[in-house]
C-alpha cells in the first residue's frame, strides 16, 4: 500500500529575533506613533494598530515576512495577535506602515523593506530618521506602485488624516483636530491637568450653586420679614 506523505505544517514564528529598537530615541518615536494612533482610533473597532508585529502576507511561506515598527490595518478588528497572518485577516494588507531609523539601519535593508511594502499592498509608507531629522514618504499611485511623496515635510496622510510637519529642526505629527502627538508621559500629565481643571470647575460650580441657594434663602427671609412688618402695620391701623 502506498502511503501519501502528509504535508509538513508550516510554523509562523511570532518573533524574528531582532530587537524592537536600537536606542531610546528610536523606541520613543515608535511608542509615540503607535500609542497616539491607538488613541486616535480608539472608538473604531475595525482599525488594528500594532508595533513590531510580524506580518506574513503569504500562507505557506514563513520566510516572506516583515515587522514594521508601526502598522495600521483598516478594516480589521482590534485584539491581540501573535503575528499578522494576512490570509486570516480577510486578505487585507496593512494600509499604512512606519519605520523609525536607527544608526544600525542600512540602505540595502531599507530598500528591501520598500520593495516588500510595494509588492504586498501597503498604500502609505513613511520613514523617519530622528537622528538626522529626515522624513520621507511613499504613496501608492493609480498605477499601483509606491511613489515618493515630493513634499513630505508638510503632508497629510490620506488614510489616517494625520499631518506631518518638519520645520525649524523639529518633527511634529498632528491629529486631524490639530492636537500634536504626545509621549505617554505628556499624555498622562495632560490627562491629570484636565482632571484637575474639571475638578476645579466642579468646585466653582458647587460654590456658585451654594451662593445662589444662600442668596435665595436670604431673599425668602427678607420677603417673610416684610410680610410680618406689613401685617404689624395693618394691625396698628
Amino acid at each position: 500500500m502506498v502511503t501519501t506523505p502528509q504535508p509538513t505544517k508550516v510554523i509562523y514564528p511570532d518573533c524574528d529575533g531582532n530587537p524592537i529598537s536600537d536606542n531610546t530615541r528610536q523606541f520613543r518615536w515608535i511608542v509615540v506613533i503607535k500609542e497616539n494612533l491607538e488613541i486616535l482610533f480608539d472608538d473604531d473597532p475595525n482599525v488594528f494598530v500594532a508595533g513590531d508585529l510580524l506580518w506574513y502576507p503569504q500562507e505557506g511561506n514563513n520566510k516572506i515576512r516583515q515587522a514594521p515598527d508601526v502598522m495600521v490595518a483598516i478594516g480589521r478588528p482590534k485584539g491581540d495577535r501573535g503575528s499578522y497572518k494576512q490570509w486570516e485577516e480577510g486578505n487585507i494588507a496593512p494600509q499604512v506602515v512606519f519605520e523609525i531609523l536607527s544608526p544600525g539601519n542600512r540602505l540595502k535593508e531599507m530598500a528591501k523593506k520598500e520593495k516588500f511594502y510595494d509588492c504586498y499592498g501597503v498604500e502609505e509608507y513613511y520613514i523617519f530618521d530622528p537622528d538626522r531629522l529626515d522624513f520621507n514618504g511613499w504613496l501608492r499611485d493609480e498605477a499601483g506602485s509606491l511613489e515618493v511623496i515630493e513634499q513630505p515635510e508638510n503632508w497629510t496622510s490620506p488614510r489616517l488624516g494625520i499631518r506631518f510637519e518638519l520645520q525649524d529642526e523639529q518633527f511634529t505629527i498632528y491629529r486631524p483636530d490639530g492636537r500634536p502627538f504626545l509621549t505617554p508621559t505628556e499624555l498622562a500629565k495632560q490627562a491629570e491637568q484636565q482632571r484637575l481643571e474639571a475638578e476645579q470647575q466642579r468646585l466653582e460650580a458647587e460654590q456658585q450653586r451654594q451662593r445662589a441657594e444662600s442668596a435665595e434663602a436670604r431673599l425668602r427671609e427678607l420677603e417673610a420679614r416684610l410680610r410680618e412688618l406689613e401685617g404689624d402695620r395693618h394691625r396698628d391701623e
